[in-house]
């Protein structure tokens, strides 16, 4: 399984009009790319970032989620809340 992380650092007031984008995001990609396995959403209580983890079959399957029209409207729409991004890239130990 391969496995992404991204943090956000959402830009300073724009928290409100970034998550709603990003649960949709989750969800739309739990929903229509079989090769989509886990999407979660984690919002810190200590400052203005995001947590994602998400499982993909492999890395075929996130090169898919990227090339999606959904991923792309919505990095399009984030892309003036999003302060900074930082993702890397695991492989699931069996």
């Amino acid at each position: 399984m391969f496995v992404v992380t991204v943090v956000f650092e959402i830009a300073p007031g724009r928290m409100p009009e970034f998550l709603p984008l990003m649960r949709a995001q989750a969800k739309t990609s739990l929903d229509r790319e079989p090769g989509c396995r886990h999407f979660d959403v984690c919002v810190s209580s200590e400052s203005g970032s995001v947590f994602l983890y998400e499982i993909y079959a492999d890395e075929a399957a996130f090169q898919k989620h990227l090339e999606s029209p959904h991923y792309r409207e919505f990095d399009a729409a984030t892309a003036s809340l999003v302060a900074d991004k930082r993702v890397q890239f695991h492989r699931l130990l069996d």
